[in-house]
């Protein structure tokens, strides 16, 4: 939920003791996909140069205004409606809280590290930009207050783009990901008390592609463990591998991300029920 998802987002999945913010805060922050994490991990690592300047896809022009559907077609659906995204009954765990906000001319996050990692070697996040979206957060039920690394939650971005961006966002993900085979990244941390300047590598890749929809793609992000620059000790806990799911349905697309118990295989069943729910609001009609 911070504006700045910062690197141990995505390297201190693993840590335990992780508390949950309250409802009313949970609400009060829900932005987009990198502003509503649910959790505060007891380590911040911020990479240098990352800043919410560098994640976040400024707005250049006013959205595209789909063109009109011809008097024969069928009607063109617009607006992006709650039964379009994925439900609660559609999860294994109880859910507590549901989250959803829409938005216009956002772009497609797809991972704020791949971001970053592309905008420090000069080059452009390479997001598409959307005519407008609908995101959720989905909490699972649980009675403690405190959460520990066995819990998690599902986040979903539901996007409406021209038939073309939507097209080619898919195309074009592996040249999208290509310059960031292998990323290095450097920035200060604090444990605890302790500081320092801290180093680990990144690894993005797409591993698999249409399982859902129209076209899909998994995309896995892998980091080594992170390393004190000037003693070589270990920072933190050995981070995880994260995977996204990208699925288009005509001319939507949906971003998929599932918490610590989430496995790729839970990920692609979700899918799979998330592209179906999507017909219902494709351009044009499955």
């Amino acid at each position: 939920m911070r504006d700045d998802p910062t690197f141990v987002e995505q390297i201190q999945q693993d840590l335990r003791d992780v508390r949950w913010l309250g409802p009313e805060e949970i609400r009060s922050r829900a932005r987009r996909r990198g502003q509503r994490k649910v959790v505060v991990a007891t380590v911040v690592l911020a990479l240098a140069g990352v800043s919410a300047v560098a994640v976040a896809a400024p707005r250049k022009s006013p959205p595209p205004v789909l063109p009109a559907a011809a008097p024969s077609a069928s009607p063109t659906r617009h607006e992006i409606t709650t039964d379009a995204l994925l439900q609660p009954a559609d999860l294994p765990q109880q859910v507590d809280v549901q989250l959803s906000q829409s938005g216009l001319g956002e772009p497609v996050l797809l991972d704020h590290m791949l971001g970053a990692c592309r905008t420090s070697q000069g080059r452009s996040e390479g997001w598409q930009m959307s005519i407008l979206s609908r995101s959720q957060t989905l909490v699972p039920k649980r009675a403690a207050a405190i959460l520990t690394e066995s819990d998690g939650l599902l986040t979903q971005d539901l996007y409406r783009l021209t038939p073309d961006a939507a097209i080619q966002l898919l195309a074009t993900m592996d040249d999208l990901v290509a310059p960031c085979a292998e990323w290095n990244s450097v920035g200060g941390y604090k444990v605890g008390g302790a500081t320092g300047t801290g180093s680990a590598t990144h690894r993005w890749a797409v591993v698999q592609r249409d399982f859902a929809g129209d076209g899909a793609a998994l995309l896995r992000h892998t980091a080594s463990q992170p390393v004190d620059q000037k003693t070589g000790e270990p920072i933190g806990a050995s981070p995880r591998p994260t995977t996204t799911a990208v699925v288009r349905v005509g001319d939507l697309i949906t971003v998929l991300n599932l918490g610590q118990t989430g496995t790729e295989l839970d990920l692609r069943r979700l899918a799979a029920v998330a592209a179906r729910r999507m017909c219902i609001a494709a351009n044009p009609a499955c």
